[in-house]
Formats: structure tokens, sequence, C-alpha cells
């Protein structure tokens, strides 16, 4: 059974996550960004209007986390 909230098969091609890369490219704290935008866009008017409301939730919690992680590896650039 494919994951489309963990592991998306369009974001695991490669030797690197999507996310992965992003943060690498971006580094932490401005990943934060980027987290925060997609919990946006997942919780934001689309929510109720794709085929799958509560895989996007599910979707928009998992950039949620990410985005705490990255604040928490962050810490100093932005408190």
């Amino acid at each position: 059974m494919t994951d489309m909230v963990n592991k998306p098969p369009h974001y695991t091609t490669g030797d690197i996550e999507t996310i992965d890369y992003i943060e690498d490219v971006l580094g932490s704290y401005h990943a934060i960004h980027h987290c925060h935008g997609t919990v946006l866009k997942y919780l934001g008017s689309r929510l109720w209007h794709k085929a799958n409301p509560l895989e996007d939730a599910k979707k928009a919690r998992w950039y949620l986390d990410r985005m705490i992680k990255n604040m928490e590896k962050s810490k100093d650039d932005w408190s």
C-alpha cells in the first residue's frame, strides 16, 4: 500500500527525498518557511475541495512536525 502522507512516491524517487534536498539547499532556518507555506496550502481552502481532506490534513500535520524539527535545529537563528 502506498503511503501518500509519509512517503509519497513522487517525492521519494532517486537517492534523496525531496524535503531532505530542500532542507539541504535552504538550511533549517529557511526550510521553516517552506514547511509553513506547505501547511497553509494543505489547510487552506483546498482542504475541502480536493478528493481526500483527511489525507491533506495529515499531510499538513507532517509538514508542521517537520517545521517544528527545523525550528528546534535553528532556534539560535530566529529566537
